[in-house]
């Protein structure tokens, strides 16, 4: 078999992997963003699949032109799925596209124009570079966001993935920004095909030992949960769980600024990984910030119901409760309740 026979066979078999991705994520989770995002990304990845190569020494073909430009935004897509994936409250917003199509235009411009005009290495350079800084703002978000997961092959799985995608992008990146002007022949290019299979074919085999609807959970848990109903816990299971509703109930620790499962295991004088089970089994939550939010969204709605605090200003209460702003307050508020805050109190008023 000649190095371009296997180059080619491992193009194709990264596409159909990512492509029967891409159907599976459409087709069970098409209503969770995180999951739509997904499909995005591998689509992309597909294009990517198609027409990467090591080897940029001159104008490529214009019709080739398109798909390079979509591989290269498509780490935009990587960015926002990484942030869906890890952050429950993630939106999408209009500029989140306009920052796509700026990067699609730039590497556009980049094979049709500058690259060609003789600037090979700095076209190769600044595209790679806006690649290396999407994925560190990933990698950021993953970091930022990942002690916040209570599901512990969650956790595991959402890391390998976003860390496989982002080793393979930034190994790319740099071997394309060393190698721009230059041959580097087949070899080098059937290295990097056979690279992309297996992390596309690992990132498979992750996503499957792991329950989808654990991955992509349609909704957050409600705010105040039912107990979960598995055998009653032992006495130390009980006792610890105690214990966390009355810090939660009587010292109000949710309002302390930055707290983190970390400060709560040690306040209780537990493990975290135990805290962290517990939390999760034994009261339904997955995500530890859920579990804070639902606590000050409950105070938050007993103050907007009091007729004695008519006249605080919603931010107050907010801030009050333990939310750093007041954008995530009504955003959370209204998850739970349906209903903005300033709708909830003039609700509660008018049936007083």
């Amino acid at each position: 078999m000649t190095l371009a026979t296997l180059d080619l066979a491992f193009r194709a078999a990264s596409v159909a992997l990512l492509l029967m991705l891409a159907a599976s994520l459409l087709h069970d989770y098409r209503n969770v963003l995180a999951a739509r995002l997904g499909a995005a990304f591998v689509l992309g990845s597909v294009a990517h699949a198609v027409s990467y190569s090591l080897d940029v020494t001159s104008r490529v073909p214009l019709w080739h032109a398109p798909l390079i430009a979509i591989s290269t935004a498509t780490i935009v897509v990587f960015w926002l799925f990484t942030r869906a994936l890890f952050d429950d409250e993630f939106r999408l917003r209009w500029w989140h596209g306009l920052i796509w199509a700026a990067v699609a235009a730039y590497s556009f411009a980049g094979c049709v124009w500058i690259a060609p005009g003789g600037h090979v290495r700095f076209s190769v350079t600044v595209v790679n570079l806006i690649v290396l800084g999407f994925i560190a703002l990933a990698v950021g978000q993953m970091i930022a966001s990942w002690p916040a997961d209570l599901v512990e092959r969650r956790r595991s799985a959402r890391v390998f993935i976003v860390c496989a995608i982002a080793l393979y992008g930034g190994l790319n990146a740099v071997l394309q920004i060393a190698a721009a002007g230059y041959h580097v022949g087949a070899v080098a290019e059937t290295i990097s095909a056979g690279a992309l299979t297996l992390t596309v074919a690992a990132i498979v085999y992750a996503m499957m030992r792991v329950d989808g609807a654990d991955l992509f959970p349609a909704a957050v848990a409600p705010a105040i949960p039912v107990a979960s109903s598995q055998p009653a816990a032992d006495a130390a299971d009980q006792k610890l769980i105690d214990a966390l509703m009355r810090l939660m109930a009587d010292e109000r620790i949710y309002r302390q600024e930055n707290i983190t499962i970390g400060v709560l295991a040690g306040r209780l004088k537990t493990p975290e990984y135990r805290l962290r089970r517990l939390i999760n089994q034994r009261l339904g939550y997955r995500n530890f910030n859920v579990f804070l939010n639902s606590h000050r969204i409950e105070e938050a709605k007993a103050a907007l119901a009091d007729p004695t605090q008519v006249e605080v200003p919603v931010i107050t209460i907010a801030m009050d409760a333990g939310f750093q702003s007041l954008g995530p307050f009504n955003r959370a508020f209204k998850a739970v309740t349906g209903v903005t805050p300033t709708e909830y109190r003039r609700l509660k008023a008018d049936a007083a």
